[in-house]
């Protein structure tokens, strides 16, 4: 998961009061004060006005139904100079002193290289039916005319130990972590020669592992490639290219994916028999006032801007049409001769349309929407203010984690049904969902990720009721990981990863135990055993949080005998690397006495 799309405005409906939520990262927010209307909705037919937000339901998913967990190779993988790799835009950017928080680097991660057979016994706990992973494309191309027999073989090794445990791999080929030779060489994917260079990269793929992998994802979330990457460059290659940079990004990336699957489509769908999609993040964007048709405009705007940015060209061959309005009238009020959103030829949208086996959704959270002018006027140049809109919250959503990670699982309902309606009802796969926490010191009974799964899940059971064509849910992510420009500050992960400890062991926590009942029943089957999942879950991280008390234990005596004989170490190192971890392990011992004398009070 990346950061998310700008800076946001919460808005509180009792006292009207503004404030952010999010340091300033485009410009582009102005903090004005609106008294919301509550609009809790989810739909059967997708309908932005109708108000349906029903009780949670009880029943069990399709038979057949998929359940995975996921990462990707920069977040996980770690070993970023070792075996032959070649850099990748995130190792660059990432060594860049300020780009990351608390100038962390992906560079050790979770050491998911020299893990295999460890973390595949984690997915084994919960009895996963898939794992999603990526690529790393540096990994296997380090260089533009050079295949690295040791990636492949990493690669082959993870594949095949998956399959011999009964678990389906998923494999993106771009999740973001571009060769930097192609960045340096011909500006990454500004430039129309990236198409190619991606196809070769995939078609070796296909060739390698594509005897094994029959579920492949062009992309991941390129919403976040283009914008973040290319428009306000707070990931990497951090390039700010005010409203062009992103739609160019995403024109050429549009163009590699149609070019893979029509790749995988004439050389290798005959005999290896997979699927090829992509995977969209996309937030819901719910009208701040349904009796308002400007509202309601600016909420499918808001969601055509995101979400549809990518997805109609690849089902309906074009860019959405408010896109193409929007953005085409923006750039004639500035004096522009042409649009600055590209456009396709004819031949260009025949070719594009079509080439999504199934649809891969990533979601996390909700928006109220509502119409906004561009204050700025004509000088003002961005993908952000092209919208027409301002993003709102309401400060009762619960945000136990990242700062733009509200909990509005109603929202989840409304975006499956959105694609439903919008394209076709197509084959969809859950790619990314979950919650992070954002917490100096541990905490492995993290009831409020349960209670997100729970929700979450529950909503998108009500979308397969409503006939979505749901066929499998990934719980982002399978472990604690590097989250981009947040660096080791948030964590998403079922397991606990001690990113202090060289070894980087994993630990529980709660949540696996949750969403491990949740697959082996295939959903909800009663009120009654779905309250008892939380209350054992409970128990049973309560001893891992005594073991990790003990673990740190032992490595915060390390670091002090390590300390004692350092005479150069600073007065904020000791603070670091003894007081906060020894503060952590008290507030975990603490927590576990407290718990176990809870417990055995209900008992």
């Amino acid at each position: 998961m990346g950061s998310h799309p700008s800076s946001y405005i919460r808005e509180d409906l009792i006292s009207s009061c503004c404030r952010r939520t999010m340091q300033p990262r485009c410009g582009d927010s102005v903090c004005h004060v609106l008294m919301l209307v509550l609009c809790l909705s989810a739909a059967e037919d997708f309908d932005w006005t109708k108000n349906n937000h029903g009780s949670f339901y009880y029943g069990t998913f399709p038979t057949g139904f998929s359940w995975g967990a996921g990462g990707s190779a920069y977040q996980t993988e770690g070993a970023w100079d070792k075996d032959g790799k070649g850099l990748s835009i995130w190792d660059v950017f990432s060594h860049k002193k300020g780009k990351i928080q608390q100038n962390d680097t992906g560079d050790s991660s979770c050491e998911s290289y020299y893990k295999i057979k460890d973390d595949i016994s984690l997915m084994k706990e919960i009895r996963l039916n898939h794992y999603r992973f990526s690529i790393s494309w540096p990994r296997i191309i380090p260089t533009a005319d050079h295949v690295n027999g040791k990636g492949i073989q990493y690669y082959d090794e993870l594949i095949d130990h998956l399959l011999e445990n009964h678990i389906t791999p998923i494999v993106t080929l771009y999740h973001w972590d571009l060769p930097q030779v192609l960045q340096e060489k011909y500006g990454g994917w500004q430039n129309i020669s990236m198409v190619n260079h991606f196809n070769d990269f995939a078609n070796l793929c296909f060739e390698k592992f594509g005897d094994r992998v029959k579920h492949w994802i062009t992309f991941n979330n390129p919403w976040s490639v283009a914008v973040e990457g290319y428009e306000t460059g707070e990931h990497a290659p951090g390039l700010k290219l005010r409203g062009t940079g992103a739609y160019r990004a995403a024109h050429h990336i549009i163009k590699a994916h149609a070019k893979v699957w029509h790749t995988y489509d004439t050389q290798w769908r005959g005999k290896q028999k997979g699927l090829v999609g992509i995977s969209l993040s996309g937030d819901w964007g719910e009208p701040v006032d349904i009796s308002n048709q400007k509202d309601i405009e600016a909420a499918e705007r808001y969601v055509q801007f995101y979400l549809g940015w990518f997805a109609t060209p690849i089902f309906h061959g074009d860019y959405p049409q408010v896109m193409k309005d929007f953005v085409g009238r923006k750039s004639v009020q500035q004096g522009l001769g042409t649009s600055r959103l590209p456009a396709f030829s004819s031949q260009e949208k025949s070719y594009i349309k079509g080439t999504c086996d199934f649809l891969g959704i990533g979601h996390f959270t909700t928006r109220y929407i509502t119409q906004r002018n561009d204050p700025t006027g004509r000088s003002s140049n961005s993908y952000f203010t092209d919208r027409d809109l301002a993003e709102l919250v309401d400060p009762r959503w619960p945000d136990p984690g990242s700062e733009w990670l509200y909990s509005v699982p109603w929202g989840f309902r409304r975006l499956l049904n959105f694609v439903k309606t919008q394209y076709g009802n197509p084959m969809i796969y859950v790619t990314e969902n979950g919650v992070s926490e954002k917490m100096m010191c541990t905490e492995l009974c993290d009831e409020w990720r349960i209670q997100y799964y729970k929700d979450y899940i529950n909503e998108m059971l009500k979308a397969i009721r409503d006939g979505v064509n749901v066929k499998g849910y990934t719980a982002w992510s399978l472990l604690d990981k590097f989250e981009w420009d947040e660096g080791y500050s948030e964590r998403f992960g079922l397991y606990y990863v001690d990113f202090r400890n060289k070894n980087k062991p994993r630990y529980p926590k709660a949540s696996v135990q949750f969403y491990k009942r949740i697959i082996s029943s295939n959903g909800f089957p009663n009120q009654r055993e779905v309250e008892n999942w939380r209350r054992k879950a409970v128990e049973m991280c309560s001893s891992s949080n005594q073991l990790l008390a003990a673990e740190e234990q032992r490595s915060t005596a390390a670091n002090i005998l390590r300390l004692i004989h350092d005479p150069l170490t600073s007065h904020m190192e000791m603070v670091t690397e003894i007081v906060v971890p020894t503060v952590c392990t008290l507030s975990i011992l603490i927590s576990a006495v407290l718990l176990m004398f809870l417990l055995r009070r209900r008992n």
